[in-house]
């Protein structure tokens, strides 16, 4: 039986990381086989171009390259990682998707969503995630309680007027895509919140 694939999505600093390990040590505490990965990245040839991307020497780079950028490193995530351990019936846990190109290329830096589903299309055809749960808060908090941006990631220097188009991106998305996202609270105490994420999990039925 085919794996489940869950996607983390989420402005920077909204806890991501913290949540996705919390939910690995949870699947492994239950013996549920799984695959924690992220995006850009995950594998080798995608790590490599994750390096192109997010170096701060690169501030000239067009949203154009950057947009493709994205999707060649997706399809080769998917070839190399993604699709080998959900035929092997491992669930995915994957750290952004494709709903992050739509929040970041789409709404942050003003391309089309018609030319990013184009260009995304293999993605978008043959794997979209079973969820996509969205970590809810607002930039200026996130940033605040990471303490500022990372002076050596591109995305993370764009600007504050950026990551708030990025977030209100995400907001728009949640309304296009209501089947696809499960919006997730992620203010309060994050145990807190890991549980929440537990159990709407259960309750779709991709725990057991």
């Amino acid at each position: 039986m085919r794996g489940a694939f869950i996607t983390f999505e989420g402005c920077e600093g909204s806890g991501k990381s913290t949540q996705i390990r919390l939910l690995s040590q949870y699947l492994q505490d239950q013996n549920i086989p799984h695959v924690v990965t992220r995006e850009p990245g995950g594998g080798e040839i995608s790590e490599e171009i994750r390096k192109i991307i997010l170096n701060g020497k690169f501030m000239e780079m067009s949203d154009e390259c950057e947009a493709l950028l994205y999707a060649a490193a997706r399809v080769q995530h998917l070839k190399d990682t993604v699709e080998p351990a959900l035929e092997r019936g491992e669930m995915v846990i994957c750290d952004r998707y494709i709903f992050s190109s739509f929040a970041y290329q789409g709404y942050g830096r003003g391309l089309s969503i018609d030319f990013l589903e184009k260009i995304n299309e293999y993605a978008l055809r043959n794997y979209m995630p079973d969820v996509t749960l969205f970590l809810n808060i607002p930039p200026r908090r996130a940033f605040a309680r990471k303490h500022g941006a990372d002076e050596n990631d591109r995305t993370e220097k764009a600007g504050e007027n950026f990551h708030q188009r990025v977030y209100e991106g995400y907001l728009q998305l949640l309304k296009r895509y209501p089947d696809r996202f499960a919006e997730i609270d992620c203010m309060g105490d994050k145990f807190r919140t890991s549980q929440n994420i537990v159990r709407l999990l259960t309750a779709r039925v991709y725990l057991k």
